[in-house]
């Protein structure tokens, strides 16, 4: 009920600022230039927003101050943090982005061009729009950094504040990285265009607006990175999951954009080669483009890579660090595995083109398709080889090490995915296959392209069962060392199934059975103590709860399997006993122990992740795409 009710007002009280922020500034440009909003019209909306805003952000904000003064609960909430760095984040964007504006424009008339060839966002704006924005802004800026400190400095419980500082600033640090690599983008845009003709108002422009964005995003990035790195003294900062996903996405974000980068730059290579009708300009042009955005995205994968690396070193655990490192390997493991399969289809495919329809490379049509395949393979190769040997190698190893690897979900689930997406292709190839065959005999009508279709079919269909065939023996030789390796330790472990009567200890035992187990196991009753040592022991709970002296004193593993005994409750924590003990007050009933998620819902967690990071790359390419055209 508590944090419904803290939602409501922080969320109300951001959304009023905000209006009010913005009507202020609306009505300031209103009065100082007319060229943008001036009018009756405008002037009354501020003024709206202006007196409906203040007293709704007013109440909302004063309940907030007041509640966390009377409460440390309410002091140290989650929604608290989130509100004040959101209203801090919502604050100081908008005068970097009007500095920004300022500084793009300055710029671009220094150089003697005009106003048009500033960021299209900017070239409306002026001066006087700028210091208004951020003469508002600022200030609101300043009052919550205060109630920060001040919140910082009473706080018992930091932890939830130390979690939304921690991803504030990380946002900031992105914030100004995207600026750096696409000023750095631009400028190297400017420098590969130079021994051409472009250096006119569009490189110009691009040379300049670069600069600009340089000029805000440097400080902002370092500064930011800076804050970050210090503050990894704190083992709750080093040790974060965020850090660990903020330095995966840059790292797999630089390596997949290079790895597109230069696809393109080798495709733009072969065209050159294979006689296509381009000007030395254009051709330079074509270059420019894929080195202008490989060359940044490589120094970020280089830098963030090796962060990465050193983030991961610091644990000091072999296998966990080696774990770690599988999510990255095989994510660029499947990434290379689908390039190059496109690769060599497209190669051969064209091959088998040129052969039964006598195509030659006459025209931009067929070099393109020659020059895509031909990049596709020179990259997805050697980037799925560097990156699923190391794997494969981890995985065939003898040891802790192997065993891990073998049993790593991340390494099933490549392969599992692979296997899946090569029988697909395997049986959509045989039915393409077998229809044309089946249509030959029926009709006894071959047609013009009856040899290309059936030779383009057969290739996918060996194609997809070598792949097929390949991740299958992996899959099974890693079945196969696990299954050894399981009976050695399993023989080696002893199990204690203490029967009291009520069914688990049969249950547990068919269980073992079912699952192949191998282990020895002894039955016996509470009142019975076994002779011999046992590596383990399971109890239900009720006799658990009034264990003879021998079960307390098991020296093993001891595990309790719940049961349904007349006033037991499970709790898995402190605070579900509190709950508990809650709903026992108010004459509820009190709700069982959830169950564990099942094993699809891990595959869902994986596609969800894939998914954001799909999602980053096409912000990323967006964002790329904005600024170059590329």
């Amino acid at each position: 009920m508590k944090s419904i009710r803290r939602l409501y007002f922080y969320l109300v009280a951001f959304i009023s600022l905000e209006v009010v922020a913005w009507g202020l500034i609306r009505l300031l440009r209103s009065v100082v230039s007319r060229t943008i909003s001036g009018g009756a019209e405008m002037l009354a909306q501020a003024l709206a927003l202006i007196l409906v805003g203040v007293p709704i952000f007013l109440i909302h904000w004063l309940w907030g101050q007041k509640a966390s003064a009377q409460e440390e609960e309410e002091k140290s909430a989650s929604l608290r943090a989130v509100y004040l760095y959101a209203i801090l984040f919502a604050t100081l964007i908008p005068v970097v982005q009007n500095i920004l504006a300022f500084i793009d424009r300055w710029l671009v008339e220094l150089a003697g061009l005009g106003v048009e060839s500033a960021f299209s966002i900017f070239r409306d704006q002026s001066l006087a729009d700028n210091l208004i924005a951020i003469v508002i802004n600022l200030p609101l800026a300043a009052y919550f950094w205060n109630v920060l400190r001040t919140d910082w400095a009473t706080l018992n419980e930091r932890k939830n504040f130390s979690d939304i500082r921690r991803l504030y600033r990380y946002i900031w640090m992105l914030y100004g990285l995207l600026m750096t690599v696409f000023g750095v983008q631009q400028i190297l845009g400017f420098l590969i265009y130079l021994p051409g003709d472009m250096v006119g108002q569009l490189g110009r422009a691009n040379l300049v607006n670069g600069s600009a964005l340089l000029v805000i995003g440097v400080p902002v990035w370092v500064s930011s990175w800076r804050v970050i790195q210090d503050s990894l003294a704190d083992p709750a900062e080093m040790d974060s999951n965020l850090r660990l996903g903020i330095l995966y996405i840059l790292a797999l974000g630089g390596v997949v954009t290079v790895v597109s980068a230069a696809a393109n730059l080798v495709k733009t290579v072969m065209m050159q080669l294979l006689g296509a009708d381009w000007s030395l300009q254009f051709f330079v042009q074509q270059l420019g483009r894929s080195i202008s955005i490989g060359v940044p995205l490589g120094v970020v994968w280089a830098y963030y890579g090796f962060w990465l690396n050193r983030h991961i070193e610091a644990v000091g655990e072999k296998v966990r660090q080696a774990g770690m490192k599988r999510l990255y390997n095989y994510l660029l493991a499947l990434i290379g595995l689908v390039v190059a399969i496109v690769g060599v289809a497209a190669l051969i495919e064209f091959v088998i083109d040129m052969v039964t329809a006598n195509i030659l490379l006459t025209d931009d049509f067929q070099r393109t398709r020659l020059a895509n395949a031909i990049a596709a393979l020179v990259v997805g190769l050697p980037l799925w080889l560097m990156t699923w040997r190391p794997m494969q190698a981890e995985a065939l190893a003898r040891g802790e090490l192997g065993d891990h690897a073998r049993r790593s979900s991340l390494r099933k689930t490549y392969l599992y995915l692979v296997l899946f997406a090569s029988v697909i292709g395997v049986m959509t190839s045989a039915v393409g296959l077998v229809y044309q065959l089946i249509r030959v005999v029926l009709t006894g009508e071959t047609g013009s392209n009856f040899v290309n279709t059936l030779l383009n079919t057969l290739q996918l269909l060996l194609l997809f069962s070598v792949v097929m065939i390949y991740h299958l023996s992996v899959l099974r030789g890693d079945g196969a060392s696990m299954a050894d390796t399981l009976t050695e330790k399993q023989s080696a472990f002893s199990l204690l199934l203490v029967d009291s009567g009520n069914g688990i200890a049969g249950a547990v035992q068919a269980a073992l059975a079912k699952a192949g187990a191998t282990m020895r196991v002894m039955v016996t009753t509470p009142d019975q103590k076994p002779e011999g040592d046992f590596s383990a022991l399971i109890v239900s709970g009720a006799t658990a709860v009034n264990a003879p002296e021998w079960i307390r004193s098991f020296g093993g593993s001891r595990i309790i399997v719940q049961d349904e005994a007349n006033n037991l409750v499970w709790a898995e924590d402190a605070g579900q006993a509190a709950e508990s003990v809650q709903r026992l007050a108010e004459g509820q009933e009190i709700q069982k122990k959830k169950q564990a998620s099942p094993a699809w819902m891990y595959v869902v967690y994986v596609f969800a992740a894939l998914f954001a990071i799909e999602l980053f790359f096409l912000v990323l390419a967006i964002g790329i795409s904005t600024l170059t055209g590329f």
